[in-house]
């Protein structure tokens, strides 16, 4: 079987990104010389049974692009099935992602950058959430920004830990449900109640958006090196009469057993981010502690106010002098060299049409809505 063209049409070329959902290559249609971004991961693994196969990380994404594809800032499937050994998925090669501009821009993004990116965050974050699906992994490296006249617009990649939170034939929401162990997703950025076990909704995909633009802001988070021990720390027992020796080494071997070192720095940032709560956003504009203090107040299945966050954003770039032009900090060049792709009218352009919600996709969105009364409160 040959494994450098897929769907007859589009050259392997290198490896550009690995993760735990597959991993992704450079792809070259072979006729139009078009760069895409080809994902793969393995049709089968040991132990998988039929129904596993038919339900695989990488087809249940391509499922939910398909779903989505069309909106703002979602990338287009050119091709999705199996070859060979492999499930596949083509689609388009988009820009670097915002934690690679992040870290070209020496770990630290402006007030502006933070808003102008802020604006078009929530909206992807709506249009997501209007189509019954929780993102569960927002995180900077899965935003990417566009490329050419389109390099202005944030475009939100990598479904492969989503989920639809209705179900398919009532539209009722999931239920709460609580697990023992931690949620999906990656520990810097998840919300509190996902450490928790809690089941992932909306609230905690805007709660894991506080934490990033609190990130691009203070250039890091508090939490940020936290790391367990890869071996486990010894048990600290009580001192009582009737712990035998015996049963004090019986409770040693199982911990050391059972210890797992990724659980435990899940563990070690929950308790981390429960500390900081009160502290998370002094010294920022306070726009950023309402966002924050509103996703951790919502409920389970609350539809959160997006309208009233991009307002009150908005009203910080007002008062601030921020202009939506769609330049942001990678954007500016040196003297003379003028400046990237992405600014200028077009980009301006764009960014009214999201303020006014011109570009937020289509889909109802049912449910309770609970509105930020912080955000309105700020701008009266």
């Amino acid at each position: 079987m040959d494994y450098t063209t897929f769907a007859g049409k589009y050259r392997l070329e290198e490896e550009i990104a690995n993760g735990g959902c597959g991993t992704v290559f450079l792809g070259v249609h072979t006729v139009a010389g078009k760069e895409v971004a080809i994902k793969l991961e393995p049709a089968t693994t040991p132990g998988s049974t039929p129904s596993s196969t038919r339900n695989t990380p990488l087809k249940q994404e391509s499922k939910l692009y398909k779903t989505l594809m069309g909106g703002t800032g979602i990338p287009w499937i050119m091709w999705s099935g199996r070859q060979g050994d492999y499930n596949v998925m083509i689609i388009d090669l988009l820009g670097p992602s915002l934690e690679d501009l992040f870290k070209r821009c020496n770990r630290h993004f402006s007030l502006k950058t933070v808003l102008l990116l802020a604006d078009q965050l929530i909206s992807r974050i709506e249009f997501i959430h209007t189509n019954s699906i929780v993102h569960r992994d927002i995180k900077p490296a899965n935003f990417v920004m566009g490329t050419g006249k389109a390099a202005h617009m944030v475009n939100v990649i990598d479904f492969g830990l989503a989920k639809r939170f209705r179900d398919a034939r009532t539209s009722a929401h999931i239920p709460y449900k609580q697990d023992d162990v931690h949620g999906v997703g990656t520990s810097l950025f998840a919300a509190i109640n996902t450490h928790l076990g809690v089941e992932s909704s909306r609230r905690d995909d805007l709660e894991s958006l506080a934490y990033m633009l609190i990130y691009f802001l203070r250039g890091t988070l508090p939490w940020r090196k936290l790391r367990a021990p890869t071996t486990p720390p010894p048990l600290s027992l009580p001192s009582s009469p009737s712990l035998t020796p015996s049963g004090a080494a019986a409770l040693q071997n199982q911990h050391q057993n059972t210890y797992n070192p990724v659980s435990a720095t899940w563990d070690l940032i929950r308790d981390a981010k429960i500390a900081h709560e009160p502290t998370l956003t002094a010294g920022l504009p306070p726009e950023f502690d309402v966002l924050y203090r509103y996703a951790r107040g919502l409920e389970f299945d609350d539809l959160p106010d997006y309208e009233g966050l991009r307002a009150l954003f908005r009203g910080l770039a007002g008062r601030v002098g921020v202009d939506y032009d769609g330049v942001f900090d990678w954007s500016v060049k040196g003297p003379g060299e003028g400046k990237e792709g992405g600014g200028g009218e077009e980009g301006k352009a764009e960014a009214e049409r999201e303020g006014k919600g011109e570009t937020h996709g289509r889909g109802t969105g049912a449910g309770g809505r609970r509105y930020c009364e912080a955000c309105n409160a700020r701008r009266r």
